[in-house]
């Protein structure tokens, strides 16, 4: 049963329904969003970096370069072991994938307490944990997509994915804290022991729905909504690379999520020198807060008002922000740029998975999302590098805030290209 509903196994041929019914899981596929969701909220801690950059900076004494070379190191390598993580739980399941990621993010963050470094921490919390979120997040999303309907696409991405997003609203303070009384070191030790016993106990509410089976909403046939078409065939992962519109969302992706992560690593630092601010951490969980809320009211909104005009308003409206960060110098002003950069960027992470189970299928997503996602590891090593890189030659954020800003204008343009594949030929 999904929402009450029954649902059957059907015939791949197209035949009429077998009259053997999947035997009765009651809000099955609630439970593996939901648990999915609570993996991403142990793995979103990649998103208080800003907290962690901040005491290397102030109490270890690294630069502000040097502070976010783990943080980019971490979103590459998360980027890219979505393609083979992806892989992986199409063919394997998602239940070996995500303990393999417990147990990276265990060493990850536990061998970050004994190495504090640069090297260390880009060794341990860069690749290691690196590694542990990729392999999490790529087997998340896509179980829990296949036990619904299309027409549900939207909200249940967005409620996995908020998972992450939401992280910080915890774990900000939380790292706050025990930095402050138990130091780096200890910080990364606890998280890493609580963390990587939260993904086991989860990873057993996750599971692929059986073969052959489909929701009753869409074996019933439910109009597509305009701007929600699909592509009405499932796509493998070379067929999809020589699709245009692949590229086309691929840049877009990369460009809002650029702009997100640059704010979310550095957030914390900007807050100071602009405003003066030392409680950065309530700004890094306001952010959260609306980036969680963000994933999923655009996923709500993809399943509204259809794709191209939520792409146009996430991009529109975080270009104007953009385009006026740097004139926030109060905390009314960062707490208004603060809440428009987390929505816009969450609900990135909720609309373009969607539009690639929409245009190319949801039987390859693992392997196909992986690939469309390395557009975040790119925003996200080029944020850094970007924000880290003019503050220290500049002394200010303005060029990163203009470049960031300029990017989604370019993404706003773009939006009236995107078609689904069997539009765009």
């Amino acid at each position: 049963m999904i929402m009450g509903r029954e649902v059957l196994p059907i015939v791949k041929t197209g035949a009429i329904r077998s009259s053997m019914q999947v035997k009765e899981q009651p809000n099955r596929g609630w439970q593996v969003t939901f648990a999915g969701m609570g993996i991403n909220f142990a793995l979103g801690i990649l998103y208080s970096w800003s907290i962690i950059a901040q005491f290397l900076r102030d109490v270890l004494g690294w630069t502000a370069m040097s502070s976010q070379l783990p943080y980019m190191i971490a979103c590459g390598i998360f980027a890219i072991l979505m393609v083979p993580g992806g892989r992986m739980q199409d063919k394997l399941g998602p239940r070996i994938v995500l303990m393999a990621s417990a147990v990276f993010a265990g060493i990850g963050l536990i061998g970050s307490s004994f190495f504090l470094s640069i090297t260390g921490l880009a060794l341990f919390f860069g690749i290691f944990f690196g590694t542990a979120m990729g392999l999490g997040y790529s087997s998340t999303t896509p179980p829990a997509v296949k036990w619904f309907s299309a027409q549900k696409r939207g909200l249940v991405t967005g409620l996995v994915v908020s998972g992450f997003g939401l992280a910080s609203v915890y774990a900000a303070p939380l790292t706050s804290s025990l930095l402050s009384s138990l130091g780096i070191s200890s910080t990364f030790l606890i998280l890493g022991i609580a963390f990587m016993i939260l993904i086991l106990l989860l990873v057993q509410f996750i599971s692929n729905p059986p073969d052959g089976y489909l929701p009753v909403e869409v074996h019933a046939g439910t109009p597509e909504k305009k701007g929600q078409e699909s592509s009405a065939r499932d796509y493998e992962w070379y067929e999809m690379i020589r699709n245009p519109q692949f590229y086309l969302i691929w840049f877009m992706f990369c460009f809002g999520a650029l702009a997100g992560l640059m704010i979310i690593g550095q957030l914390s630092s900007i807050a100071q020198e602009q405003a003066n601010l030392s409680l950065g951490f309530l700004l890094v969980a306001l952010l959260a807060i609306f980036n969680a809320g963000g994933r999923i009211i655009g996923g709500v909104m993809f399943d509204k008002i259809g794709r191209t005009n939520t792409l146009f308003i996430i991009f529109a409206v975080q270009a104007v922000n953009f385009l006026f960060f740097s004139t926030y110098k109060s905390l009314f002003l960062l707490l208004i740029g603060t809440v428009v950069t987390g929505f816009c960027y969450g609900a990135c992470l909720s609309v373009f998975p969607a539009i690639t189970a929409g245009f190319f299928g949801v039987k390859n997503l693992g392997v196909n999302y992986g690939l469309v996602f390395m557009a975040w590891g790119a925003g996200g090593v080029f944020g850094g590098l970007i924000g880290g890189l003019v503050r220290d030659l500049t002394g200010t954020y303005l060029a990163a805030y203009l470049i960031a800003a300029c990017l989604c204008i370019a993404s706003t343009i773009m939006v009236f290209f995107v078609k689904t594949p069997r539009q765009a030929v």
